[in-house]
């Protein structure tokens, strides 16, 4: 073994020697420069505070100052408005959801991402890193910003104890009729999914994404049923103000609606049967006219103090045990609750993701209800 030594050596030198000359993948920035001054991203509403909310959650000024990239941001409602704005290219990054990654992928307009010029980067866990919604081939398509599950939101007053499951809005949307407040989105199809997968195994949905006819059929008719007790909302503060006004008293929802809840009788709970969820990225334009300030906001993204405030503040899962750390500081106890480093409770997580003809698998036997489709069927659901 001693006689093998040196010889391994040269060969595992040579591989190095030779990765480290191998191109950077085609579109990926190769080296960071001065940053351009300016930085225009879409965000989720909540993913860029300035202070100007709560003084005590400022991620973008110490940015702004370090860096000198002014930050102008633009809230999209969902991921089809997301993808719509990137595609207009008068943006220079996006925080993507799993159901728009693909998308932007797929059509060049967003750019492989040289991790090496994200230091913080290495510190996110492996969880996060290189999945079938961020990375092609083992190649990453974004940093990591934070993950969470879709959340059962109630009245206090209404129910006093927290539902174990969704039959609130699904078999027992009656009893709330009109006071049932659903996310007005073609995704939300998925929900109804995941909850016949639960509760019908002779259906044989295994993925609430990719969906045969029969089965995309039958979650149609379950969400035509509940529309007619429905109440929908777009945007986050659409359903706050519904709840704080007890217009709506259960629903769908992010963690980041029930954190500004304080002053109504409102809580959140994950159901027994899971849910669905998101785990989203930090991505840059293929024709970023602001390439070195993106590179530098993903990278602040990650650092220990941006992305706990920004996870404390919206209502998920920190990306690394420094920001868990980060966030005892501000929420003692966030990164247990939100289940930061816990696995086996994202497992019971569906992530958001792009619904695909192909069903995303390597069976051309199978055919799946393509998005397309899920937008049709869902634009009949509310009568848009």
């Amino acid at each position: 073994m001693r006689n093998l030594r040196i010889p391994t050596l040269l060969v595992v030198l040579g591989l190095v020697a030779a990765a480290c000359a191998s191109p950077a993948p085609s579109g990926m920035l190769e080296q960071l420069g001065e940053g351009e001054g300016e930085l225009n991203l879409i965000i989720w509403a909540g993913y860029a505070e300035r202070g100007e909310t709560d003084p005590a959650y400022d991620w973008v000024t110490p940015f702004e100052d370090e860096t000198g990239c002014q930050v102008n941001t633009t809230d999209m409602t969902d991921s089809g408005n997301g993808v719509e704005l990137m595609q207009s290219g008068e943006y220079d990054g996006i925080s993507a959801s799993g159901d728009a990654t693909l998308r932007l992928i797929a059509a060049g307009t967003v750019a492989p991402v040289n991790v090496e010029l994200t230091p913080n980067y290495e510190q996110i866990y492996e969880g996060l890193k290189l999945q079938p919604h961020n990375s092609v081939d083992g190649v990453p398509y974004g940093v990591p910003h934070g993950r969470g599950a879709n959340v059962l939101l109630y009245n206090t007053d209404v129910f006093a104890e927290a539902p174990t499951s969704w039959a609130p809005v699904w078999e027992d949307a009656g009893e709330y009729s009109g006071q049932v407040s659903i996310y007005n989105y073609a995704i939300y199809i998925a929900d109804a999914a995941l909850h016949i997968m639960s509760s019908e195994d002779d259906m044989g949905i295994t993925n609430p994404y990719q969906l045969n006819q029969e089965q995309f059929d039958a979650a149609v008719a379950l969400l035509q049923a509940q529309s007619e007790h429905a109440i929908y909302w777009g945007t986050p503060a659409e359903q706050i103000q519904s709840f704080a006004a007890e217009e709506s008293v259960v629903g769908t929802a992010w963690q980041y609606q029930a954190n500004q809840l304080t002053d109504s009788p409102v809580a959140a709970t994950l159901p027994d049967e899971g849910s669905t969820g998101w785990s989203d990225t930090w991505m840059i334009h293929s024709e970023a006219a602001h390439p070195n300030c993106m590179y530098m906001w993903m990278n602040h993204m990650a650092s220990a103090d941006a992305n706990a405030q920004a996870t404390v503040w919206f209502g998920e899962a920190a990306t690394s045990d420094a920001a868990c750390e980060a966030a005892e500081a501000i929420s003692p106890g966030h990164c247990e609750t939100f289940h930061a480093t816990d696995e086996e409770y994202f497992d019971r997580v569906w992530y958001w993701a792009t619904p695909q003809a192909d069903c995303a698998d390597a069976d051309d036997a199978t055919e799946c209800v393509d998005w397309d489709a899920w937008v049709e069927a869902w634009t009949g659901i509310v009568g848009g």
